[in-house]
């Protein structure tokens, strides 16, 4: 079954899911609108199909779906418009700016009978796919903590990202991937507290960093924090249990398990440090460490919009779950409740 997809924005996310719909058997754009001439100019110029209006795209029998790839704030009326219209919808993340819009956006999609789903993209990322294959071997004994991070060093984007009214912000923009992915690691677990801190080094309007621990039921705290201003990155992944270590430094295989042998170091032979000495921070003997192979996964982006495409069909559940994407937005509203109160947030207790 061939499947029609039309785009409301087309700047550089709509242009990405463009260049990726072409590679994709059964799925084609027929076009896009976008309020802004020179988007519509830099479509035409790549030969897609440019609609009048939005109502124009509505209005076109042939397409099944439709993505809003606009700012966060619109993202709502698209997408309660478009199925009113008869579509099934795929929006950008985040997926609206509060709990409220989304139960307006959930409410339309149960009324229309339409398929709506959010473009969570980086549960494909496969670091985060290598950090759950760890996790389900067990090398590192009990796990008690995990640190996830991106830094970069150039603040916000000089556009909307940068404009609370239009949903700007680091919770918002990369928030709510790896807070979706932090939440993915235990599905079954309950995220018992949630404290907060956000940066405002290159912005006041809106955070351009945040720091967020969140606290398991299992006893695993997950470290979240997102950082653009950082000359110095720290590592993608950092994994900590009872029996070794993993580390991922970045969005590429580079990264290592080292794990404890069993073998009892006896007495350690205490190390110089600055102006004093100790045994609790000497290196071990190689003979008492060994270094495990990362078990890296492998994934296809495309996999997303197959899976639309079968749900549509009514062959699959949605591999995005609206549960799921509304758990990450009352996260992401608790982290501004801790951040801007100074206390810890009792999510799920």
């Amino acid at each position: 079954m061939k499947h029609r997809l039309a785009m409301v924005g087309f700047g550089g996310m709509a242009n990405w899911h463009y260049d990726l719909i072409q590679r994709i058997d059964d799925l084609e754009v027929a076009g896009i609108w976008d309020i802004k001439e020179e988007r519509r100019e830099y479509a035409r110029e790549k030969g897609v199909h440019v609609y009048e209006s939005m109502e124009d795209l509505l209005a076109d029998e042939s397409v099944d779906l439709v993505l809003a790839a606009t700012p966060n704030d619109v993202h709502k009326e698209i997408a309660v418009r478009a199925m009113e219209a008869g579509k099934n919808v795929v929006s950008e993340k985040p997926v609206t700016l509060c709990s409220a819009d989304l139960a307006v956006m959930r409410e339309a999609s149960e009324r229309t009978g339409k398929f709506f789903t959010v473009h969570q993209n980086r549960r494909w990322d496969e670091d985060f796919l290598t950090v759950k294959n760890v996790l389900a071997q067990g090398k590192l004994g009990e796990v008690f903590r995990i640190e996830s991070r991106v830094h970069g060093s150039r603040g916000i984007p000089g556009d909307w990202r940068q404009e609370p009214e239009h949903g700007g912000g680091m919770v918002l923009d990369w928030g709510v991937h790896l807070l979706d992915q932090a939440l993915l690691l235990f599905p079954n677990e309950k995220l018992e507290t949630v404290y907060a801190t956000l940066t405002n080094v290159t912005n006041q309007l809106c955070d351009d960093g945040f720091t967020a621990d969140l606290g398991f039921a299992n006893g695993i705290h997950v470290l979240v924090e997102v950082g653009t201003s950082n000359f110095i990155s720290l590592p993608r992944w950092y994994v900590l249990g009872a029996d070794g270590s993993a580390v991922i430094n970045d969005f590429g295989r580079d990264g290592k398990i080292i794990c404890a042998t069993g073998i009892n170091e006896g007495d350690v032979v205490p190390v110089i440090t600055a102006a004093g000495l100790t045994k609790t921070m000497a290196p071990r003997r190689e003979d008492t460490i060994r270094t495990e192979e990362m078990p890296w996964a492998d994934s296809d982006i495309r996999d997303f919009y197959k899976n639309v495409m079968a749900v549509i069909e009514g062959k699959e559940e949605p591999k995005i779950k609206l549960d799921e994407v509304a758990r990450v937005m009352r996260l992401m509203e608790a982290i501004f409740e801790s951040a801007e109160t100074k206390q810890v947030v009792k999510f799920e207790a």
